[in-house]
This record gives structure tokens, C-alpha cells and sequence, in this order.
């Protein structure tokens, strides 16, 4: 497999403005917008998927639009598997989904795609996703992966647990049920973060990393980012996972360590970075797939999510494909990522990561 090396992420989430000259080389003319996008377009691009990127996406779009008045730009944040069904039923032009498409998926059929045109997946947007609790009094919290993982199973029901007390000497932990929150819809976010969970702490996780969370773990359920952030913020002992960007004002967030031993760290951009840095390219996929094998045992915060565009390498109305090849271009160009770091704290995409991305972007047609 080829490594991705994302070593200039670091620098990358300080440099708050980068040039997107050469980012966005389309057969396309470019506006002089601090976009870089083509300002002779018009039509509606429809996409649908992943709410965890729903504050870049916001960002992104906006700025588009700006640049592209003729252009109207809708994303439904309704979740990565409803993403991936729209984009397959021609619901959508794009798909926003937290995991790319497995290699039985790839050869499935896409109603938007050209004949004997395949999809690509291409990451857009990287992000940790957070450990949110809520325990009164409690405002910083350290967690291993054992026992983050015995939470979410249940195997650790109440808060003043030995095993918690153990990485928090000093903080007077309340007797309480533990409540842990997860997603009812089939979420991206659970994928990345069961997915986690069973590279690990595979002794305890022995569940398979899946968009629906297991059927056969108790807690609470919750539709969508915004309703997993609800059901923690207004409970009492509660647990759950988001997007950080997700997140509400003042939310506390726990601090990860894989055994406890070694620094613990929280949902930092840069932190995730070193993941996807650590991480590969899936074998066998074409040139312009950046689906990635991500390596969660890396020194890092494991708990990240790639957030993908999944497009068709060629559509069958050219008109879409302009569309798409021109806001998806946008997106991943310096520019377009620097751009959603204030509102999406996202950890912009850098070095042969970007220069592929990029590359590939260029080629939807």
C-alpha cells in the first residue's frame, strides 16, 4: 500500500491564508475569488450526506456560491448512509459520507455516473470526533481505551468505577449511572468510531466496525450529531461521541490515552492529523480513489473521521460533472480547507494528500 505522508498538517492548521493558485486546474475559467472557483457556472448541485461535515459544508458552500451567482449548492446533512444511497439513486450529485465505499459497493450501479464510470472517494474533510460528557462539577476527565470501550458496552456502568478512578486521582467522581449516548441512524460517525474501538482496545471491542451501532448494547439513542450533543448537554451522566465541530459552547470533552501511561490528549486537530499522516492509501483502487486505510494505533488521537466526496469519475449529463468538478475543486484546493478551519475546526489536507486529492478533483468530468 502507499503511504500518505500529511506531514505539513501541522503548519498547515496555523497558516491562516494560503494561495489556491494551481489548486483548482480545470478546463474551467477561475474567478479571482478568494474561492478560486469558476464564476461562469449556473444550475443546482445536490448533495446529500455526512452531518458531521454540515459546519464546512456551510462554509464551503456559501463561499461558492459567492464567487458562482448562476450556481445554487444544497446539502442535506442527513447522515453518511443516507448520503451513500442518494448518490447511488441519483438523488444526489454527491455523496458526504464519513467512510468511503467498500469494494462490494464500488461495483454496485450509479444512476449519475456515465456508463462504465466508477466513483471516487475523495477525503474533503478531516476531524476528531469528541468524547462529550456531562457530570456536574467535572469539567476534564482522562479515559484509556479499555475502558472507553467498556463504557460504550455497558461492562462499566457507573461513574466512581475503579477503573475511572484509577485515571483520575484527585476528582471526586459522583456514585451515578453512567448513561453512554450513541447514534440511532446509520452514522459515518459510529463507523469511524467503532472502527477505533476495535483496533484499540480489541480485547473488550469485539464487535465489527459498523455504521449501525450494535443492536445488543443498551443506552440511549440519538438522530443525528445535533441529537447525540441534545441528549448529552440535557442529561446527568451521560456519555457520547460527535464531531467536535458539533459540539455546543462549554461542552466538556474527555482526554485519551491508550493505557494511561503515556500524555493523554483530546480532540485536537492536530493530533488528528498524525493519524491520517501514519495511514495509507486502500490497495487495488484506481489512481483518482483516495479511499484510506486509517492506522488508529499510531501516536495520535485515534477518534478521527475522514469525511469524503463521493462523485462520479465522469457523469452522464457533462453539466452536472462541470458542477461538481468546479465546487469539489473548491473544497480540497489550500483554499477551500483553509477556509473552514474557523467554523469547522477541521484539519486541513496537506502534502501528497492534498496533491492528489487535488489531482483527482481536477478529473471529474
Amino acid at each position: 500500500m502507499k503511504t500518505v505522508r500529511a506531514g505539513a498538517a501541522l503548519a498547515a492548521v496555523a497558516a491562516l491564508a494560503l494561495s489556491a493558485c494551481a489548486t483548482n486546474e480545470t478546463d474551467t475559467p477561475t474567478s479571482t475569488d478568494s474561492s478560486g472557483a469558476a464564476s461562469n457556472l449556473s444550475g443546482t448541485l445536490q448533495g446529500t450526506g455526512a452531518s458531521s461535515a454540515k459546519a464546512a459544508q456551510e462554509v464551503w458552500r456559501a463561499n461558492f456560491q459567492s464567487a458562482n451567482p448562476g450556481v445554487t449548492v444544497n446539502y442535506s446533512p442527513d447522515g453518511s448512509g443516507a448520503g451513500r444511497t442518494a448518490f447511488a439513486d441519483g438523488g444526489a450529485a454527491f455523496a458526504g459520507s464519513d467512510r468511503a465505499l467498500n469494494d462490494d459497493e464500488m461495483s454496485g450501479t450509479f444512476a449519475s455516473c456515465a456508463a462504465g464510470s466508477t466513483p471516487l472517494n475523495l477525503p474533503i474533510y478531516v476531524s476528531p470526533i469528541a468524547i462529550t460528557f456531562n457530570l456536574e462539577g467535572i469539567d476534564e476527565l482522562h479515559l484509556d481505551a479499555d475502558v472507553i470501550a467498556k463504557i460504550f458496552r455497558g461492562e462499566i456502568s457507573n461513574w466512581n468505577d475503579p477503573a475511572i478512578a484509577a485515571l483520575n486521582s484527585g476528582v471526586s467522581l459522583p456514585d451515578l449511572a453512567i448513561t453512554p449516548v450513541h447514534r440511532s441512524d446509520n452514522s459515518g460517525t459510529t463507523e469511524n468510531f467503532t472502527a477505533t474501538l476495535a483496533q484499540v482496545a480489541p480485547d473488550v471491542w469485539t464487535d465489527e466496525a459498523s455504521g449501525d451501532w450494535p443492536a445488543s448494547l443498551a443506552g440511549e439513542a440519538a438522530q443525528g450529531t445535533s441529537g447525540v450533543v441534545a441528549a448529552v448537554q440535557n442529561g446527568s451522566g451521560t456519555i457520547g461521541y460527535a464531531d467536535e465541530s458539533g459540539l455546543s459552547e462549554g461542552m466538556s470533552v474527555a482526554l485519551y490515552s491508550q493505557d494511561g501511561s503515556s500524555d493523554f490528549v483530546g480532540p485536537e486537530a492536530d493530533a488528528a492529523a498524525a493519524i491520517i499522516e501514519a495511514s495509507a492509501k486502500v490497495a487495488g483502487r484506481e489512481d483518482n480513489d483516495w479511499a484510506l486505510e486509517l492506522d488508529r494505533t499510531a501516536a495520535g488521537y485515534p477518534f478521527v473521521l475522514v469525511s469524503y466526496a463521493i462523485a462520479c469519475q465522469e457523469y452522464a449529463d457533462a453539466s452536472v460533472g462541470e458542477l461538481v468538478n468546479a465546487y469539489i475543486g473548491y473544497v480540497v484546493s489550500d483554499q477551500g480547507q483553509q477556509d473552514a478551519i474557523p467554523q469547522a475546526g477541521n484539519a486541513p489536507l496537506s502534502g501528497e494528500l492534498a496533491a492528489g486529492v487535488q489531482e483527482a478533483a481536477a478529473s471529474i468530468k
